[in-house]
């Protein structure tokens, strides 16, 4: 047994299921707990993220008993120092599938510094999942099937009476990010993901297929930004799912999440380039005023504008929204994904890379999905269908409270519909419709098939 070990906290901000963490207990007599901060990546991170990590950090050091150690700086920079300053004697921690992480984990192999990575954010890894030729999917579906034939761990316990270093007080750096003003973000920590795991499991994920994509009622877990800092582990959802066709859709949900982080893993450039090329061909139109009144949630489409604006009062959206704006955005508006996918990385909690950046993708036509570009959201329609009764028009879009279904979807339509002072609509979805697959003609993407219509 060596004298003291170090751990470092990344994407796994919590103590139940975490390896990592039990190696480096294993490992010493005593366990130094740290988490770096880069202030050059929170600074671009926005103020609801960075307000949601500074509350699960002061969490998780609820749970250390207030021996967590935050420092600023690089990785490859703050643990040289710590590993001199608390003769430190081994390294442990999660394997990172992110660029930034990654970059992290060369700069410290290049600084001479060994670390032992154990586990992931993931119940199967990227790069687990290969074909029987050793090649990797590039489509969901047997994707899904592969993955679940591969298979996981079962999740480990919490440790038992571990042995934390107090860190000196110069290594308490905990940043003091308050929520923006006017914002309601959700709690963060790992008891605030376990009891809200256990709230969907009692009274929500018996009936997901059927609520998931209503963004009025409380249908989905809401498990998102607890996922994305490790606030819970994929391994203790999926350990309590059975095989009934609601916990099956749920489950194929966390598949889709791996599915994404697999893609990137394979196509890094993905995360904010094309991962179907032949679409940078396509003419697109410059962000101005009609991408501020997106941003606004001020489109005139009532779905629309209430799923921005949830965005901005919660630091979450509703994912059938999430798909209803994104379409919107390119398929109306004709403006390229990556400015979407930048504003969501803005102000999402949740904001994982290969999801956002691949789920993004998807909707605009040029991602992952066999489906071609020409599938085009109605804003209209998907409003009347999966808000029918207009209650989450009402909560997001007060100018429309007064209105009643299915009048709300389509105020335009009725005497009062712009009586409160609601926008009006910025573009007629039926010609940018039309539009939209006109401009799919020239470049004529039928004579070149994305890469995912070859399975």
């Amino acid at each position: 047994m060596s004298e003291r070990s170090l751990f470092w906290f990344r994407r796994d901000l919590r103590l139940a299921d975490n390896p990592a963490l039990l190696a480096a207990l294993d490992e010493g007599k005593d366990c130094l707990a740290i988490f770096v901060m880069d202030l050059e990546i929170a600074e671009r991170s926005g103020p609801y993220r960075r307000a949601y990590l500074a509350d699960s950090l002061r969490r998780l050091d609820e749970s250390l008993g207030g021996r967590l150690a935050v420092i600023n700086g690089r990785a490859h920079e703050v643990i040289p120092r710590v590993v001199k300053d608390y003769g430190i004697t081994s390294i442990h921690a999660a394997k990172s599938f992110t660029r930034y992480g990654l970059t992290d984990e060369a700069a410290l192999a290049a600084a001479g510094v060994e670390i032992e990575y154990t586990g992931s954010s993931y119940a199967v890894a990227p790069g687990r999942v290969r074909k029987p030729d050793g090649t990797n999917y590039r489509v969901y579906t047997p994707f899904w099937r592969a993955w679940m034939t591969h298979g996981w761990r079962a999740p480990v316990a919490a440790p038992k009476n571990p042995n934390f270093v107090a860190p000196k007080k110069g290594d308490r750096e905990f940043p003091d990010w308050a929520s923006p003003v006017g914002s309601a973000l959700q709690e963060a920590g790992e008891s605030a993901a376990l009891a809200r795991f256990a709230h969907f499991l009692k009274a929500g994920v018996d009936r997901y297929d059927q609520d998931r994509n209503s963004p009025g009622i409380a249908g989905t877990s809401r498990l998102s930004p607890h996922l994305r800092w490790g606030e819970i582990h994929p391994r203790t959802i999926l350990a309590k799912l059975n095989q009934s066709s609601a916990h099956e859709v749920y489950r194929k949900e966390i598949a889709w999440r791996e599915f994404y982080a697999d893609v990137l893993h394979h196509y890094p450039h993905t995360d904010h380039d094309y991962y179907a090329p032949q679409f940078k061909a396509m003419r697109y139109d410059q962000p101005g005023a009609k991408f501020e009144a997106w941003c606004n949630g001020k489109t005139g489409y009532p779905i629309v504008d209430a799923a921005m604006r949830q965005l901005v009062a919660e630091g979450w959206m509703h994912n059938r929204t999430r798909m209803v704006v994104a379409s919107f955005l390119v398929k109306d508006l004709h403006i390229e994904w990556q400015h979407g996918a930048d504003f969501f990385m803005k102000y999402l909690i949740d904001n994982d890379v290969a999801s956002n950046a691949h789920g993004w993708q998807w909707t605009a036509g040029c991602g992952t999905d066999a489906s071609p570009y020409y599938r085009v959201f109605n804003p209209i329609e998907q409003g009347k269908r999966f808000d029918p009764e207009g209650g989450y028009i009402r909560k997001y879009v007060p100018e429309l409270a007064h209105l009643q279904a299915p009048d709300i979807h389509e105020p335009w339509s009725v005497l009062d519909g712009y009586s409160n002072g609601y926008c009006e609509r910025i573009v007629d979805h039926a010609a940018e419709r039309l539009e939209s697959l006109a401009r799919l003609e020239e470049i004529k993407v039928a004579k070149e098939l994305p890469p995912t219509n070859r399975a």
